[in-house]
C-alpha cells in the first residue's frame, strides 16, 4: 500500500513520521514544499498546495492509496488580508485531491478544524450542527471540506483544535518560553475549548484507517465527517494555568509565574476567534472503537517528551 503524507514538516506531520505508524501500514512517500523533511523517517517528495498543477502531477507520479492532508495554511490573523493563498491551499487543494482520488478509488484523510462553527454555542459542536465561520481561515477551511466532499472521493473529515505538540510552534511552547522569562501572563479566559495534542490525533487517525481498511465491503459506512479531539475542556487561560503546573512538577521551570485571566476584548487580533470551541467526539470514538483520553492526559505526556528533550 502506498501512503502520501502532505504537510510533512508540519507539527502534524513531524509528529506523523516521528511516530511511525504510517510506515508501518505502507510505503510513504512525505510531501514538503521544498522538497526536504525536517524528520527524516521516509522518502521525501515536493508537495505544494498552493501549485494546484504541481499537486496533481504529485498524485500522478505517487499514485498513493491513501492521502493524509495534513497541509494547511494556518496563519489565522495573516489569512484576513491573504485570502487568495488561504483559499488556495485550504479551499481549493482539497478538492483537487479528492477528484484525483476519486477517479483512483483512494481514499483522502483530511484535517479541518473548529473555526468552521460560528463560536457561539454552549454545548459541544455535533459533525453535523450549522457550521459558520467568522474569518477566512474557517472560511477557507470549509470550503475545502466542501470540495472534498463534493469530489466523490472515499473521505475521512477531520476536525480537531487547539492542536498542540513538542514540536513546532504552538501555544505550550509559547507559554513555556513568556513564562521562563516573566513573572506575570495575562492570558484571555473566555474562550472555551478542548487542548489537543498532535499524537492524539496521530493515533486517532491511525485507529480509523486501520478499521476502515479492516471493513471492505462496508468501507463506505466509516467515511464522512468526525470530530477528532481530546475530551474535556477549557479555556486558555485554564490551559496556561494546568501548563505551568504540570512544567513546575516536570523540573521543566524553575518557578511558576502568575496567571492573569483576560477578556478577549483586551487582547485584539485581525480575525476573531470562536468564544466555544468545544466538539462533540462521541461519534468517532464510537465508530472507530477509539476511546479519546482528557486533554490533561496528553499535556502530561507532551511535557513528558519535551522534558527528555
Amino acid at each position: 500500500m502506498k501512503i502520501l503524507l502532505l504537510g510533512a514538516n508540519g507539527q502534524l506531520g513531524q509528529t506523523f513520521l516521528i511516530h511511525g505508524g504510517l510506515a508501518s501500514r505502507g510505503d510513504v512517500a512525505a510531501a514538503s514544499r521544498n522538497g526536504e523533511l525536517t524528520v527524516k523517517a521516509a522518502n521525501a517528495v515536493t508537495g505544494d498546495l498552493a501549485d494546484l498543477a504541481q499537486l496533481e502531477a504529485l498524485l500522478d507520479t505517487e499514485q498513493p492509496d491513501i492521502v493524509v492532508n495534513a497541509a494547511a495554511y494556518t496563519a489565522v490573523d495573516k489569512a484576513e488580508n491573504d485570502e487568495a493563498t488561504a483559499m488556495l491551499v485550504n479551499g481549493q487543494a482539497p478538492g483537487t485531491i479528492g477528484r484525483w482520488a476519486a477517479r483512483h478509488g483512494a481514499l483522502v484523510v483530511h484535517f479541518s478544524t473548529d473555526y468552521v462553527f460560528p463560536g457561539d454555542a454552549s454545548v459541544p459542536y455535533a459533525p453535523d450542527a450549522l457550521t459558520g465561520p467568522q474569518g477566512m481561515y474557517g472560511q477557507s477551511k470549509l470550503a475545502g471540506e466542501d470540495g472534498l466532499r463534493d469530489s466523490g472521493a472515499p473521505h475521512l473529515i477531520l476536525r480537531t483544535a487547539w492542536v498542540y505538540s513538542a514540536v513546532g510552534h504552538n501555544f505550550l511552547k509559547t507559554m513555556l518560553r513568556l513564562g521562563a522569562d516573566r513573572d506575570e501572563l495575562r492570558v484571555v479566559a473566555d474562550q472555551r475549548g478542548t487542548p489537543t495534542t498532535t499524537s492524539l490525533i496521530v493515533e486517532g487517525t491511525l485507529a480509523a484507517i486501520d478499521r476502515y481498511l479492516a471493513a471492505g465491503a462496508d468501507r463506505g459506512k466509516l467515511t464522512g465527517t468526525f470530530h477528532l479531539t481530546a475530551s474535556g475542556e477549557t479555556t486558555w487561560h485554564g490551559f496556561a494555568q494546568a501548563i505551568f503546573d504540570e512544567a513546575a512538577g516536570a523540573g521543566l521551570i524553575a518557578r511558576r509565574p502568575t496567571v492573569h485571566p483576560i477578556a478577549s476584548s483586551e487582547f485584539p487580533t485581525p480575525a476573531k476567534r470562536p468564544a466555544y470551541s468545544v466538539l462533540d467526539t462521541t461519534s468517532f470514538a464510537t465508530t472507530f472503537g477509539y476511546p479519546l483520553a482528557d486533554w490533561r492526559d496528553g499535556l502530561r505526556a507532551t511535557l513528558g517528551q519535551l522534558s527528555t528533550q
